[in-house]
C-alpha cells in the first residue's frame, strides 16, 4: 500500500536540498578547475577527454549500484538514503583537500577517480531522497529547488576561483614551483572540502526520512537473510530487471541525453582552452574567465530555477525542456564569435536557463512514473544515461578533435552547440505517461 505523503513547507524543502550545495561545489570545481590543473601539470588539449574518463566510469558503476542497495536499506537511526550520501561526502571532502597538492598529472587523475566515487555515492541516493519525501504535486518544486542549489554550489566554486586569483594571484601566476598549480587555487578546494560535509550534515539533521511500509520492511528483512554471495549479486540483478522494465519514456530520454551530455562535457573541457585560442589568454587568465562564465550561467540558474516551476505547470515539462535545450545550443554556438570578455558573458544567461531545466525537469518527469520501492535504482539508471554519453565523449572526441576539428577548441565549442540543437529536436518526441501502472505491475512481478 502506498504511503500518503504530506505536503512540505518551503523551508522543509529548502533544508532537504541544502546538501546539494556542497556536492555541486565539488562538481563546479571539476567543471572549471580540474582540466586547467591537468594542463598546469602538463596535459595537452587532446588528452583532456580521456583524462576525464573517471566521471563516466564511476557514475556508470557506482550510482545505479548504490541506488539499488539504498532501495533495500533501512536503519531506524540513519534512514535509507542518508548513510550513502554521508559516506560519499566524507570521501569527496578528503579528495578535495588533497587535490591541489597533486605532485604529478597521474596523481591528480587518480584523485579525480576517488573524488568521483564519493560524489556519485552521494548523488543518486540524494535524488531518490527528494522523491521519497515529496508527493507528486510537489516533485517539480523539489527538483527545481535542487537546481537552485546546483547553481548556487557551482557559483560559489567558480566565484572563489576568480576572486582568489584577483586577491592572491599577483603577477607570478605560476607561483607553485613544485607542481605548477597556482597557490591561489588551493583555497577554492579547501572551501569545497568543508562544504562537502557541512551541507550534507545540515540536510541529514534537518530532514527525517519516511519509514518504509510494512511490505518494504518485509522485503528488506528477506534481503538481509540472503547468503552473502546472493546479497552481492542482488543489486546487479535489480539493475538488469529495472532496465528490462524501463518505461518507453526513459528510452526516448536516453536519446536526448546522448547529445545533451556529450555537448555539456565538451563545454566543460574546452571553454578555458577556447579563451586561450580565441582571445589569447594565458592558462590562468583563461581559467579565471571560464570561472566567470560558469558563475554567470549558474547565477542565471539560481534566478530561473524556481521560475520554471509555474511555467512547467502551465505549459508542461516537455515544452519547457525542449525550449531550454535550443536556448543552450544557441548560447554555445554564439560564444566563439564574441571576442569581448565582458559581452561573452551574455549567452551564459541562456545557458543558465537551460541548465536549470536540465537539472530539474527530467528528474521530475521520471520520478512520477517509477515505483516508489525502486526509485533509487531508476535514479541510478537515469544517471547511467548521463555518464554513458560522457564515456563515449571521452573515448571518441580526441580523434574527432584531431581529424575533423583541426585540434581547435573553438571548433569543439561549435560542435557542442550543434549537438544541443539535435538534443532539442529529439526531445520533441518525449511523451510522458499519465500513470506508472504498467511499470508498477512489472515491479510486482519481478519481486514475486
Amino acid at each position: 500500500m502506498m504511503i500518503k505523503k504530506p505536503n512540505l513547507s518551503f523551508w522543509q524543502i529548502f533544508n532537504m536540498n541544502v546538501g546539494f550545495l556542497g556536492i555541486q561545489y565539488s562538481f563546479g570545481l571539476q567543471q572549471t578547475a580540474v582540466n586547467p590543473i591537468f594542463s598546469f601539470l602538463g596535459a595537452n588539449h587532446g588528452d583532456l577527454p580521456l583524462l576525464n574518463l573517471a566521471g563516466p566510469v564511476t557514475g556508470l558503476i557506482i550510482q545505479p549500484i548504490i541506488g539499488a542497495i539504498s532501495d533495500k536499506t533501512w536503519s531506524p537511526r540513519w534512514g535509507r538514503r542518508k548513510p550513502f550520501f554521508l559516506i560519499g561526502a566524507l570521501i569527496g571532502s578528503l579528495c578535495l583537500f588533497a587535490f591541489p597538492f597533486s605532485p604529478s598529472l597521474w596523481f591528480a587523475v587518480g584523485l579525480l577517480w576517488i573524488l568521483d566515487v564519493g560524489n556519485n555515492m552521494a548523488m543518486e541516493p540524494y535524488r531518490a531522497f527528494v522523491g521519497d519525501k515529496l508527493p507528486n504535486n510537489q516533485l517539480s518544486f523539489g527538483y527545481q529547488m535542487q537546481s537552485l542549489f546546483v547553481g548556487a554550489g557551482i557559483v560559489l566554486a567558480n566565484a572563489s576561483i576568480f576572486l582568489f586569483q584577483d586577491w592572491f594571484g599577483g603577477v607570478d601566476v605560476e607561483n607553485n614551483s613544485t607542481t605548477g598549480i597556482p597557490k591561489w587555487l588551493y583555497y577554492s578546494f579547501f572551501i569545497g572540502a568543508i562544504l562537502s560535509v557541512a551541507t550534507i550534515l545540515w540536510s541529514v539533521l534537518k530532514t527525517p526520512e519516511i519509514p518504509p511500509s510494512d511490505k518494504e520492511l518485509e522485503d528488506i528483512k528477506k534481503e538481509k537473510a540472503l547468503p552473502l554471495l546472493d546479497r552481492i549479486k542482488r543489486p546487479f540483478l535489480e539493475i538488469i530487471v529495472a532496465i528490462k522494465d524501463m518505461p518507453k519514456f526513459m528510452w526516448k530520454l536516453s536519446g536526448v541525453y546522448l547529445f545533451q551530455w556529450y555537448a555539456l562535457f565538451i563545454y566543460w573541457q574546452f571553454i578555458a582552452p577556447m579563451f586561450e585560442e580565441n582571445i589569447g589568454f594565458n592558462k590562468s587568465e583563461a581559467l579565471s574567465q571560464a570561472a566567470k562564465m560558469n558563475t554567470t550561467y549558474n547565477v542565471s540558474t539560481i534566478i530561473f530555477a524556481l521560475v520554471l516551476v509555474p511555467l512547467t505547470l502551465k505549459f508542461g515539462g516537455k515544452k519547457v525542456y525542449v525550449l531550454s535545450l535550443f536556448l543552450t545550443g544557441v548560447a554555445m554556438l554564439s560564444l566563439p564569435y564574441i571576442h569581448d570578455p565582458l559581452f561573452v558573458l551574455l549567452p551564459m544567461i541562456l545557458f543558465g536557463i537551460g541548465w536549470a531545466a536540465m537539472m530539474g525537469i527530467p528528474y521530475t518527469m521520471v520520478s512520477k512514473i517509477v515505483p516508489q520501492e525502486r526509485r533509487g535504482v531508476y535514479m541510478g539508471i537515469l544517471n547511467m544515461m548521463i555518464v554513458i554519453p560522457m564515456g563515449i565523449q571521452t573515448v571518441t572526441f580526441g580523434p574527432v578533435m584531431k581529424f575533423f576539428l583541426k585540434n581547435s577548441a573553438v571548433n569543439a565549442i561549435l560542435f557542442g552547440g550543434f549537438f544541443f540543437l539535435i538534443s532539442g529536436v529529439l526531445a520533441l518526441r518525449l511523451k510522458q505517461p499519465k500513470a506508472n501502472t504498467e511499470i508498477q505491475n512489472n515491479s510486482i512481478k519481478a519481486n514475486s
